[in-house]
């Protein structure tokens, strides 16, 4: 089940022995944890009938005894299952030896007074093992991985009507890009923007260019934005703030050849048949990255993105073996590029 059906369930419906969390989406994840304490804390007794074992650290011999012990003064006792690497193809040389089939014969009959919860965040298990499978079949479910686009846009759109506030769509737009698409950073800085437009009020494009911080790559982005568009005023004073902030040049020149090359990969994979779904799992990126480069190259042929590719590549070669100034050949590419786009 999702994590908003299991949310519910956890608050409001009995618990059950068995529950594995998968996915890596932390904000999720923490919802979920709180709802579990929150009826622990029900009983008063947690403290009493509360176990957490990080499996990097503790054997499942360990996990089981604690798991077949009976409450303390109260219905059920809970035993958290961090780190369960061996759910994974990973191998752990610094843990201790595991008995699988200890956890294995206890799945087949979970006590009801154990609430056995494995906090299974990776971004895949091994689906072949019989421990997998049987945790699979035995426990209750929930998924806990990142949002897809759509379900992030309505969480959070539905977030914000609850707090009693609007936002504009270029705000939320640009919300949702200095975020990198990532719950969990989103809501960081969420709190904050409904605190500065205050209830009944609308977060705007200012508020969130002003109170949102950009990362390098963020800014990047933006020149890369301003190159293609042919306004070379934009991009050099974008690529002169970054500079008197202590960006260096070349560091400035390699994340400009990640993101043509983004753009260039992008629209080979156009013109070969992939939509936006196959072009992200191909180059292993997040959708919304895809759709923002495929917005971008709509406008340029193969060649352009080829030349501008080469050209960032041919400066970072010359400039390391001390044949250009790098300040003078970024400065040139932006100048020679916007006035060939123009």
């Amino acid at each position: 089940m999702n994590t908003h059906e299991a949310l519910q369930a956890i608050r409001s419906q009995p618990l059950q022995p068995v529950y594995l969390i998968t996915g890596t989406e932390d904000y999720l994840q923490q919802e979920l944890r709180q709802a579990f304490m929150e009826r622990m804390k029900a009983d008063d007794l947690e403290e009493l009938n509360f176990m957490s074992f990080d499996m990097e650290e503790s054997t499942i011999d360990q996990v089981v005894g604690e798991a077949e012990s009976m409450p303390f003064f109260g219905d059920y006792r809970m035993v958290f299952v961090e780190k369960p690497y061996f759910l994974t193809g990973e191998k752990k040389a610094s843990a201790p030896e595991q008995d699988i089939d200890a956890l294995l014969n206890y799945l087949k009959q979970p006590l009801d007074s154990t609430v056995l919860v494995i906090w299974a965040a990776y971004p895949k298990l091994d689906a072949r093992k019989k421990i997998t499978k049987a945790l699979k079949k035995q426990s209750v479910l929930i998924d806990a991985a990142p949002l897809q686009e759509g379900d992030l846009r309505n969480f959070l759109q539905r977030y914000i009507s609850n707090e009693g506030a609007k936002i504009s769509r270029e705000a939320f737009d640009l919300f949702l890009r200095l975020t990198d698409f990532d719950l969990s950073k989103a809501m960081n800085e969420l709190n904050k923007l409904l605190l500065f437009a205050g209830e009944g009020g609308t977060i705007t494009l200012q508020q969130v260019e002003d109170l949102v911080p950009k990362t390098l790559e963020h800014n990047v982005f933006e020149l890369t934005e301003q190159v293609l568009k042919g306004n070379a005023e934009k991009a050099y004073q974008t690529y002169e703030e970054l500079h008197i902030q202590g960006e260096e040049t070349i560091k400035l020149n390699a994340i400009l050849i990640g993101q043509v090359r983004l753009l260039l990969q992008t629209k080979i994979l156009q013109k070969i048949g992939y939509q936006q779904a196959n072009i992200a799992e191909t180059l292993g990126i997040h959708p919304y990255r895809v759709k923002l480069a495929m917005q971008q190259v709509a406008k340029f042929p193969l060649p352009t993105l080829s030349e501008m590719y080469d050209q960032l590549v041919e400066n970072d070669y010359q400039v390391k073996i001390g044949q250009l100034d790098k300040e003078l050949a970024f400065q040139l590419f932006i100048l020679k590029t916007t006035a060939k786009i123009k």
